[in-house]
């Protein structure tokens, strides 16, 4: 399946701004499931740039804005093939995943995605209410797929009711929140029991007449490892797979790495409006 995705962010300061310093997370990522065929990034005013790879292997562009300005506008465009089969439902846990689950090489390989951050930590009691519903670890799979489902019933998906700096503790006690905070709980829930898993940041395609939500700007779910597999991805806002209908910009440990703008400036307050399009393409169009 191929998209377009159009990412603007704009910026209105209550005053000029003197300079300002932006990290931006835009770029989709290319790896055996996701072909990135095209990318721009436009920005106005014009920035000095830069660009790197970072410890996660994201893409990372940096902009600095020397001249005083009002308005930030910075417009993303990228053309990416997805190519995903269902996985994890049909998979069967064996003798070999648990040997590699329980063994010490497999918990200090991924040391970075067991331990939790201020976002993905649940108190005590929050982790012990989760695990009366979801049930014991009987294999890191299923325990898995059942906290994803247990998310998805108990949290309802509600836009606006949290911010960035909600935390997975805050959003599990008021029950709601958005993608970013269903993805934050369900990695505290996993970590407390020793399962890797990490932060994915990116896009969601909504067709006509799906129950999908998640879509009005970027999207979050959570990648498991499984053992003697690798990474697989779960959408708890959605209780699905990750598959055709996911995009993958980065990944790490927590939100606060791989957000999709943030920065610095010298100025009043701002103002920022987000618009993301994810539009499905087929050959004809692509051509056009």
């Amino acid at each position: 399946m191929e998209y377009e995705i159009i990412h603007q962010n704009l910026f209105y300061y209550e005053k000029p701004v003197v300079q300002s310093f932006n990290t931006l997370r835009l770029k989709p990522r290319a790896d055996e499931c996701q072909r990135l065929m095209s990318y721009q990034n436009d920005v106005h005013p014009l920035p000095l740039r830069k660009e790197h790879v970072d410890v996660w292997g994201n893409n990372i562009e940096t902009i600095f804005i020397a001249e005083p300005h009002s308005e930030l506008a910075i417009k993303s465009t990228s053309l990416v093939s997805v190519q995903r089969s269902p996985f994890i439902q049909g998979l069967t846990y064996s003798t070999e995943m648990k040997d590699i689950f329980q063994s010490d090489t497999f918990a200090k390989q991924y040391v970075m995605f067991l331990g939790n951050t201020a976002y993905t930590t649940l108190n005590v009691s929050q982790i012990q209410e989760a695990l009366r519903e979801i049930g014991p670890v009987d294999d890191p799979i299923s325990f898995s797929l059942r906290t994803m489902a247990y998310l998805h019933e108990t949290i309802v998906y509600t836009p606006g009711s949290t911010n960035v700096q909600t935390t997975a503790a805050e959003a599990f006690a008021m029950r709601q929140g958005v993608c970013q905070d269903i993805t934050h709980v369900m990695l505290s829930i996993l970590r407390s029991q020793s399962i890797p898993s990490r932060y994915v940041s990116g896009y969601l395609y909504v067709e006509e007449n799906s129950s999908f939500v998640g879509d009005v700007a970027s999207h979050a779910w959570v990648e498991v490892m499984v053992p003697g597999i690798g990474w697989v991805g779960l959408d708890p806002t959605n209780n699905v797979e990750v598959l055709m209908n996911h995009v993958r910009i980065g990944s790490a440990r927590d939100y606060s790495d791989v957000s999709p703008v943030e920065g610095v400036y010298q100025g009043g307050n701002q103002t920022l409006e987000v618009h993301v399009q994810v539009i499905a393409l087929d050959s004809t169009e692509r051509g056009q």
